[in-house]
């Protein structure tokens, strides 16, 4: 990889919390940053303190909302068209474990979409950018939270459940995560993913578990999968927090893998190429 200061570094969820924590101490390390979230006001914010507290001033901020399939395909154009680097793709934003069932504006099970469907569409659209500035890295960020996925039921219509609904949208990042690796080998790109650290209080987890690992951990292990020279080569693995990991037995099965993508590719328009 390029030093930091030469790298040009995009985190989705960069208003709060881990995305936030991770993008402060990359802007203390020199890195250009691209910093995604939904609130224009929450947005400004950030990059008014990050400035403050780091002296850097090459951060820019972008509003979509992942609810809207639509906003996503807005958010990548954007950033083709402004940015002629991408070095490190962060795909950080996501929702926690929600009571209800909510439907996005697409008519998906809201978390489904946001976790997994959202960074599906992000990343494919971003993906010759990445490629074009080789070396690069793309950093999933999921969860060891981790169900399989039902594919007769996988908007949950049926039953549905927050912690599954969570759980297998995480899973489902991470058979991105191994899909892409294989996709991308030997085009300078690795792909990796990771659970950052167990019940952060950030507000996906605060008042549902209680706290064992704080920001800072999590922060330090993203940080690691982004910077750390020793993982050049390395792609296609999980970690849990800085150690890898072995995920759920479905994520290495090529057949469920598929099956995800083509439904994936469907719910999204890439299969008809939009």
């Amino acid at each position: 990889m390029r030093p930091i200061q030469e790298q040009v570094i995009l985190i989705t969820g960069a208003t709060d919390g881990l995305g936030k924590a991770v993008a402060t101490e990359l802007a203390h390390r020199g890195a250009t940053l691209i910093l995604h979230g939904r609130s224009d006001e929450k947005g400004q914010r950030t990059l008014a303190e990050i400035r403050q507290l780091t002296g850097n001033d090459r951060l820019s901020y972008y509003r979509a909302d992942f609810a809207r399939l639509s906003e996503v395909r807005e958010l990548a154009e954007r950033i083709l068209a402004e940015h002629p680097q991408l070095d490190v793709l962060v795909n950080n934003a996501g929702l926690g474990v929600e009571l209800q069932r909510h439907i996005s504006h697409d008519g998906h099970e809201l978390t489904f979409q946001v976790d997994y469907l959202a960074p599906f569409l992000l990343t494919h659209l971003l993906q010759p950018l990445l490629v074009q500035s080789e070396p690069a890295r793309i950093v999933n960020v999921t969860s060891a939270g981790q169900a399989p996925i039902n594919f007769n039921d996988v908007m949950l219509e049926r039953h549905y459940d927050g912690v599954q609904a969570y759980c297998q949208a995480k899973l489902a990042e991470i058979m991105l995560t191994f899909d892409l690796a294989a996709e991308l080998q030997g085009r300078g790109v690795t792909v990796n993913c990771l659970h950052p650290a167990s019940y952060m209080p950030t507000k996906i987890v605060v008042g549902l578990f209680s706290t064992q690992s704080s920001i800072e951990d999590g922060m330090q292990a993203t940080v690691r999968l982004i910077t750390d020279p020793s993982l050049d080569q390395v792609t296609g693995r999980y970690f849990f927090m800085q150690r890898e990991n072995r995920a759920n037995a479905q994520a290495y099965d090529e057949h469920a893998r598929a099956r995800l993508r083509a439904l994936a590719e469907r719910l999204t328009g890439l299969a008809k190429g939009l």
